[in-house]
């Protein structure tokens, strides 16, 4: 489906740019926007490097099991039956924390390991656990304290005040999450209910 989407629109830009007499535009685009893509592409790597290397750093220093004790203290609740000291638990720990520096690509490996211990330690077979939906869900509606990488186009292209947009990532980010959140967590526990009785 995404193939013939982004099919589509180069069949449309091109059509569009013969009908408008534009078709230099669109070549000079054609020709710098790949260019401008890599570069940004590059930009943004040194960054996900720095803040990958230090997630590993507090993985291998022992800051994992600290970071363990405090998020059970928070979401314990969430994700009842799992082992708080397990593989699993302290993954979900390293995802939550890059996705509250804004790092979506450094918290992804952190969310696949995640979800395969979960897996393996509450033997999902094909069937998601009510532990991996309430991840799922956390993971994709982050709260986000620190938005790196919005920052960094900022900074890249040229704004005024990059930082400006931190309180509005704090709110929307924490509203998003808070019903997400809910919106998971309240069928899950009526479910549960109906399969007591």
């Amino acid at each position: 489906m995404l193939t013939f989407i982004f099919a589509l629109l180069i069949i449309g830009s091109f059509i569009a740019s013969v009908i408008t007499g534009s078709t230099r535009e669109l070549t000079e685009a054609v020709l710098s926007e790949p260019v401008n893509a890599v570069e940004l592409c590059i930009y943004l790597c040194g960054g996900m490097c720095f803040w990958g290397g230090l997630m590993r750093v507090a993985e291998k220093s022992g800051l994992t099991e600290k970071l363990a004790a405090v998020f059970a203290v928070l979401i314990g609740g969430l994700f009842k039956g799992i082992d708080k000291q397990g593989r699993a638990f302290k993954a979900i720990c390293m995802n939550i924390t890059a996705n509250l520096l804004g790092l979506g690509n450094a918290a992804t490996p952190f969310g696949i390991e995640a979800m395969k211990a979960l897996a393996e330690e509450e033997k999902a077979g094909d069937t998601a656990t009510p532990s991996m939906i309430i991840f799922t869900v956390i993971n994709t509606a982050s709260l986000t304290l620190i938005p790196s990488t919005a920052l960094s186009l900022r900074m890249k292209y040229g704004s005024a005040d990059p930082l400006e947009i931190v309180p509005a990532v704090w709110i929307t980010s924490a509203a998003a999450l808070l019903v997400s959140v809910t919106a998971a967590v309240v069928p899950l526990g009526k479910n549960k209910g109906r399969d007591s009785l």
